[in-house]
């Protein structure tokens, strides 16, 4: 490695930047997406610096003791095949030592990942489509905050293989964004959220006990997206009903992720997961 070349954890100014890196990436982040990261676990974020410049970005967040997730994995370009990259990478891999690790990886770089132990699990696709239409109009549909957070954090928690309460806390209070729940009887069957980013609105998550559920939850959120503005849905392509829901709203496919666990994947209740929370954090 060259001389000068130095890897150390992030200061949270530092993850902001990588959120920009990631912006010009065209990942698209959202516009808090950096705080609700960071508070996931304020150590899990690490910087490769070259004479006091920073030059590579690297996210492993340890949710418990189990499990991490690995993400914001950039060179900037000019500095790209002198090893900074992979010098970053054991140093955030070093990190989770003794976890299970997961990452959202583009699928041209399976063939690297898995020489660093990940196998493939599902794949994902993020789907693009147009807001703006109106809300439906129905009981079960509510205001996400109406909900107490321990209610919404149990109903996240089988969707996800560590407790991750100090993101959630910190994803569903972020501005410019909106949570949306399905009440039933009074027991939570859904919730979804939509946050503004930089080229329009994701949704994710968007978890339902059923088709009809993530319908209602999915048209009252990209109604937030005024004006027809872009709205993205990132799909585990293995849950046939989430594709047909993004197809049926006249969504289009723009790019292909890996979801992809060192050790054997997590079960997860696909047929419930109708949308990834973050390709950056799982």
């Amino acid at each position: 490695m060259e001389a000068g070349y130095v890897t150390r954890t992030m200061t949270r100014d530092e993850c902001a930047l990588a959120v920009e890196w990631a912006a010009r990436e065209d990942w698209n982040p959202g516009l808090h997406d950096a705080a609700s990261f960071h508070a996931a676990d304020p150590q899990g974020f690490f910087v490769g610096v070259l004479d006091g410049e920073p030059v590579a970005s690297i996210s492993v967040v340890k949710y418990d003791p189990g499990f991490a997730f690995l993400g914001l994995y950039i060179v900037r370009p000019e500095w790209r095949g002198r090893g900074f990259g992979h010098a970053l990478w054991k140093h955030g891999m070093d990190s989770a030592a003794g976890r299970q690790v997961g990452l959202d990886g583009v699928p041209a770089q399976q063939p690297n990942y898995r020489k660093s132990g990940f196998e493939l699990a599902w794949c994902n696709a993020r789907y693009e489509g147009r807001g703006g239409a109106s809300a439906p109009e129905d009981a079960q549909l509510v205001d996400l905050a109406r909900v107490p957070f321990d209610t919404v954090k149990d109903y996240d928690s089988p969707f996800f293989p560590a407790d991750r309460g100090s993101f959630l806390r910190a994803w569903l209070a972020q501005p410019d964004a909106a949570g949306v729940a399905w009440l039933e009887d009074g027991r939570l069957q859904g919730y979804g959220v939509i946050r503004q980013c930089r080229q329009g609105w994701k949704i994710g998550p968007l978890f339902a006990d059923g088709e009809r559920i993530a319908e209602g939850l999915y048209a009252a959120l990209a109604a937030r997206a005024a004006g027809g503005e872009p709205v993205y849905l990132d799909v585990p392509e293995a849950n046939y009903d989430a594709v047909a829901l993004a197809q049926r709203h006249h969504m289009h496919k723009v790019f292909d992720t890996a979801r992809m666990y060192t050790g054997r994947p997590p079960a997860v209740p696909m047929h419930r997961l109708y949308g990834i929370t973050t390709f950056e954090l799982g």
